[in-house]
């Protein structure tokens, strides 16, 4: 008399009674090179690749036991302390005398002929443009707020070696409104990509966000709990060079998760070709399903190899080369 088989093609006496198993040999295949590809993702992260590599949707706990079943470990980091070294010759980084600029006169923050030459346009006016004539040279204008900008200074308390402070604090705020800073800073960034040898827009990029303090009076503030800080939070996205493609102001009460949204649209629109977003793991699960269903672009989470509540996939069947 024939034995009947399972609909896998198994023994039923070894499922004898059971329902079919979810994954298949060929997804265990799969299994196994998404875990050595990706040693740091969590469970969550892993049904989420092998459902884009293979199609088969299951849950967390089922890719735990198949994993448990495969002999597939999570090893946890050591956790090692640190200390300074106080030998002598260690470099250290930080504001040396290559970056002090004290040839330019009469403040280091001036900009340079060679600086100025390649932002000139978008601050001064076209030829045969209509209004008013310039009281004030639009370089001037520039340096002051660059002074701002460098030493945190009030408006009202400008040297008087700058332009008035009302005229400089209506230009800034006008440039603000229209744009302009943010034209410059598009365009040094394109500028140094290409004398990197980089294309000017990039297809991999970075997401973080830093919360500071900030005084009530400059927006709407917050307490971000996980750092202990009140006021607000900037969230940022750069490029592999550290280069800023777009930026968010929330109050740091707001969770990283939840601001994502914005500013990754905006990093999208100034750069079309990104393929591929890294992030920390406040980015995971959810908030980098909805990114890449919405901007269809890859999230790939990146832990830090001391993490010791992630750990790193381990299969002691692959011999390391």
């Amino acid at each position: 008399m024939a034995t009947k088989r399972s609909l896998d093609g198994s023994d039923p006496s070894v499922n004898a009674g059971g329902r079919p198993p979810a994954l298949k040999p060929q997804h265990i295949a799969a299994l196994h090179d998404i875990v050595t590809e990706h040693a740091q993702a969590s469970l969550q992260e892993i049904a989420d690749e092998l459902h884009r590599r293979c199609g088969v949707r299951v849950c967390a706990a089922t890719i735990r036991r198949a994993l448990r079943a495969q002999g597939i470990v999570r090893l946890k980091s050591v956790q090692r302390v640190f200390t300074r070294s106080p030998a002598k010759g260690t470099k250290r980084y930080g504001y040396t005398a290559a970056h002090r600029r004290e040839d330019i006169l009469p403040y280091s923050t001036n900009l340079t002929d060679a600086e100025w030459d390649l932002i000139a346009d978008l601050f001064e006016r076209a030829p045969g443009q209509r209004g008013t004539p310039l009281h004030y040279g639009r370089r001037e204008l520039v340096n002051a707020c660059s002074y701002v900008l460098r030493t945190g200074c009030a408006w009202r308390l400008l040297p008087e070696t700058f332009t008035p402070w009302q005229a400089v604090y209506k230009a800034f705020a006008r440039w603000v409104e229209a744009g302009v800073f943010e034209q410059m800073q598009d365009r040094l960034r394109e500028q140094w990509r290409a004398r990197m040898g980089r294309a000017s827009t990039p297809t991999a990029a970075v997401i973080d966000a830093q919360s500071n303090r900030a005084s009530p009076q400059g927006g709407d503030s917050g307490f971000d709990a996980a750092k202990k800080v009140k006021g607000r939070k900037r969230n940022l996205v750069v490029d592999t060079m550290g280069l800023r493609i777009a930026l968010t102001v929330t109050a740091a009460s707001v969770q990283d998760r939840d601001a994502a949204a914005a500013v990754v649209a905006q990093a999208c629109t100034k750069s079309p070709r990104l393929e591929k977003l890294y992030t920390d793991g406040a980015y995971g699960g959810k908030c980098a399903h909805n990114i890449e269903q919405t901007h269809h672009i890859r999230v790939e989470v990146v832990r830090r190899p001391g993490n010791g509540t992630i750990g790193i996939l381990h299969d002691p069947k692959t011999v390391p080369e």
